[in-house]
């Protein structure tokens, strides 16, 4: 069982990927996280990476997929995989199949209320905005395409944590009666 959950940053979906990959038992990949660890190599790189977490732009879709592919290449039976891909060229330089793909939606205005909440230090007013300027402009795209695919579920994630855990729940259970 492979599962991706996209969304703009602060939509919840790192909560609920969280929680699926400890329900199914299976290993939970947090992009963001794998790319910060980079950092630590001082190497061109986690410049680059750097760079990017700092002005709040993609990093660039070759050390993203790379990076994914190392980490990816421990794993055997699944995993829960948060905020991967964030464009097509991150989707089709990605070679495993997936079996659903879960879209959390919220509002620019829910995403931004929830970033400026948590008090990290890239999430700053400018950074947030840029973020979700991003977002629109590459991610949304995307997502046009794996609708096409049959490949992803839109979840409201302007609800409580628990109900949108439901609303996903329901969409695995219609999954497994259709395989």
């Amino acid at each position: 069982m492979k599962y991706i959950f996209l969304g703009p940053q602060g939509s919840g979906k790192s909560t609920q990927a969280k929680l699926l990959a400890e329900k199914l038992g299976l290993p939970y990949i947090e992009m963001s996280k794998l790319l910060r660890e980079k950092l630590n190599d001082e190497d061109e790189d986690a410049y680059v990476i750097k760079k990017a977490f700092a002005s709040g732009d993609l990093v660039p879709p070759k050390i993203v997929v790379h990076t994914l592919n190392q980490k990816l290449q421990e794993i055997k039976n699944g995993y829960v995989l948060d905020g991967f891909p964030r464009n097509l060229t991150q989707f089709q330089g990605f070679k495993d199949k997936v079996d659903k793909i879960f879209y959390v939606a919220v509002s620019d205005e829910e995403a931004i209320k929830r970033l400026m909440l948590r008090k990290r230090e890239d999430d700053s007013p400018q950074v947030i905005a840029r973020r979700l300027e991003l977002y629109h402009k590459e991610t949304e795209p995307l997502l046009e395409d794996l609708k096409k695919e049959n490949l992803l579920s839109e979840i409201n994630g302007e609800q409580s944590i628990a109900q949108i855990a439901n609303e996903i729940e329901k969409v695995l259970d219609e999954s497994k009666k259709i395989n």
